[in-house]
């Protein structure tokens, strides 16, 4: 007789089918609980790793708060621990920056070349001055001498206060009369899109406007990249390769001795008030959490090549391209250039060149790249990536997909951080160098050892899973910037007045049911339409799904029933023409995805969207263009085009209206 039996009777007792587990999970929320158990266990531990002077009497001083004090009593000099610790070891030989210029020159440094460069600087710095304590003004392009002066500047005992070479002249003017310094290095020119941006023109405006209000800068070191014709101070003016070039390649500079909770660096971030705050970072705590932090972020080994395609007048360079590779001996790739420029790929032209293993940008460099089109990163080998990471606003969980599966191939890990310049460096995010968790698109993950974070309503209240809140931090960390230069009210202020005790982002925030943190954009980024708060990440996400739309910025415009409503600007894809239909249609997919509340008023067809030069949308501006109001201070915009497309825009808009 044959075996015949009915589908019925071959069903076997049901299997587990739905379970799994995840053991690298459960390993990292180990680390991570043990952590916060005891921080002063754990920071001390961390601490012991690097090169001290003199070990700290006290891991945390937590006496005077929110003025934290980390490693009180502790000297070191970061240089300690980024340059001179590797001479004499195999380090020393190795690549420390693989450097690509946008005209395709290129320069490769190794940890001695490193070391050599910096000493004579810190040498001739000293020989113009520059004491212990004092800071010095750096606004320089992406070129190896930008990190040998900071190096060199805090060898010296020195505060480094870099400036964004995409900063106006007035902007800089602003950032040495508060830093009150005396000493500035530049360069003459560099390249910008295949065009000569003349830098040293600027500084020769900004150190004159400087004058003007009272802070006199005494000396500025040109560095030669170009050769462009430059105007020059006798006495005041000194070329960089000639003040350099008088000391032996054997100067030697003993780092300084710098107390613990003295200032390393000031970084300038925009504040709401418009005049910039000086965020002041400390010498032993800044370095713990760098170094430890970039470890694990990146499960950094001896054969990776790091890029941080990012510029290091914002925190990301001073963390991800200075300090956090040369502190863990790694080899960084720095490129000076646009990354659209000659062509699309050229990103990818540079990981397939130095063999890039982990890649660090922003959502905003991967929307552009990805308006291009598939095809350009098909024609590079991307095979020696492993890790991809992204900073500077949350990611469209659509933008994570395609840098998941086009870029990454479905098999690199991608670290999305959270952070800002007042934390150091990233502090919620996964961290594959302790064990990698399960990673959701769009989801920053869990808060970094030692990192105690939360999501809360407008009175404290932890929200529910689902629910959107504030983002705090309610644990103090050794990346925590020591206050606002000059100005310890506004420290107060901005940071731990919201919330008290708790360290305020400024952020809005949701944990899901696993206790996953997904971050919503700036909580001022928010409309109110009709009373209910719509914020604008969550329209732009949905506007970014749409087959035909590169990027899209969501802003409120006034409106006299409804207090605000939205506005979408909207750049297309390569191949699209914006027409009314396809107008209809993006609005029609807000008000179905969102609601009906969210319905913009227009949408808005550009070319560009107006961007600073370290990518972020400056939704201010457009802001002000639909309020009719003065477009205010501009110095950080990189294409002034896109503001005339903008304002041409929505006259036309407004002429239809009537």
């Amino acid at each position: 007789m044959g075996y015949t039996s009915s589908p019925e009777a071959q069903r076997i007792e049901p299997l587990p089918y739905g379970e799994k587990y995840f053991p690298h999970h459960n390993k990292y929320l180990d680390f991570w609980r043990a952590s916060v158990e005891d921080p002063i266990k754990f920071w001390d531990e961390r601490a012991r790793e690097l090169v001290w002077y003199r070990t700290w009497d006290k891991v945390l001083d937590d006496s005077n708060p929110p003025f934290y004090r980390w490693f009180v009593g502790g000297e070191t000099n970061i240089n300690l621990n980024a340059l001179d610790r590797w001479m004499g070891t195999h380090v020393a030989n190795k690549v420390a920056y693989y450097w690509e210029g946008e005209d395709g020159t290129s320069r490769v440094l190794s940890y001695r070349d490193l070391f050599r460069e910096v000493n004579k600087l810190a040498r001739a710095l000293q020989d113009l001055g520059v004491k212990p304590g004092d800071t010095v003004t750096i606004y320089m392009p992406m070129i190896p001498e930008l990190p040998i002066a900071m190096l060199a500047v805090t060898r010296v005992g020195g505060i480094h206060s870099v400036v964004f070479s995409g900063f106006s002249p007035s902007a800089l003017a602003d950032r040495i009369v508060d830093a009150k310094s005396r000493v500035l290095i530049t360069a003459d020119g560099y390249w910008r899109k295949g065009k000569v941006v003349e830098l040293k023109k600027g500084a020769d405006e900004g150190v004159s406007l400087a004058e003007k209000q009272g802070a006199k800068v005494e000396k500025v070191v040109v560095v030669r990249r170009l050769g462009n014709p430059v105007n020059w101070v006798e006495g005041r003016d000194v070329w960089y390769h000639e003040l350099t070039s008088k000391y032996p390649d054997t100067t030697y500079v003993k780092p300084v001795p710098r107390k613990s909770d003295d200032v390393l660096f000031i970084l300038y971030t925009s504040g709401t008030t418009g005049k910039p705050k000086g965020v002041m970072h400390s010498v032993g705590g800044y370095m713990v959490y760098v170094y430890n932090v970039f470890k694990w972020n990146w499960d950094i080994r001896p054969e990776d090549v790091h890029w941080t395609m990012a510029d290091v007048g914002w925190i990301t360079g001073h963390t991800y391209i200075v300090y956090g590779p040369l502190l863990n001996g790694a080899t960084e790739v720095m490129y000076e250039g646009a990354i659209d420029y000659p062509q699309p790929d050229r990103p990818w032209q540079i990981v397939e060149k130095y063999g890039v293993t982990i890649f660090y940008t922003s959502p905003t460099a991967l929307r552009t790249l990805r308006q291009y089109g598939d095809e350009w990163v098909r024609k590079h080998d991307l095979s020696t990536l492993r890790i991809l990471g992204t900073v500077g606003e949350p990611i469209n969980p659509d933008v994570w997909r395609w840098y998941f599966e086009l870029i990454g191939k479905m098999r690199c890990p991608i670290v999305d951080t959270w952070w800002m310049t007042e934390t150091g460096a990233a502090m919620i995010s996964p961290a594959p160098g302790i064990s990698l968790v399960t990673l959701k698109p769009g989801s920053a993950t869990f808060p970094l050892p030692g990192i105690v974070a939360d999501v809360v309503d407008e009175n404290g209240n932890p929200t529910p899973p689902g629910v959107r809140g504030y983002l705090i931090i309610k644990k103090p960390w050794p990346g925590m910037m020591l206050g606002v230069w000059g100005d310890p009210e506004r420290y107060v202020k901005t940071y731990w007045s919201r919330f008290p005790g708790y360290f305020y982002a400024g952020d809005y925030a949701v944990k899901d049911e696993e206790g996953y943190f997904w971050l919503l954009g700036r909580a001022d980024e928010v409309l109110k339409v009709a009373g209910h708060r719509i914020g604008t990440t969550e329209m732009e996400d949905v506007l970014i799904k749409h087959p035909a739309v590169a990027e899209a910025a969501v802003i409120g415009a006034p409106d006299p029933v409804k207090g605000e409503v939205p506005v979408a600007a909207v750049v297309l894809k390569a191949g699209y023409q914006p027409d009314e239909q396809l107008r209809k249609e993006l609005i029609e997919l807000i008000r179905t995805q969102i609601g009906p509340i969210a319905t913009p008023k227009t949408v808005l067809f550009v070319r560009k969207l107006p961007k600073t030069r370290s990518g972020k949308i400056m939704r201010r501006l457009l802001k002000n263009i639909m309020e009719d109001r003065p477009l205010g201070d501009t110095t950080t915009l990189e294409d002034p085009t896109a503001v005339e497309e903008l304002v041409k825009a929505w006259e036309e808009f407004k002429a239809q209206m009537k």
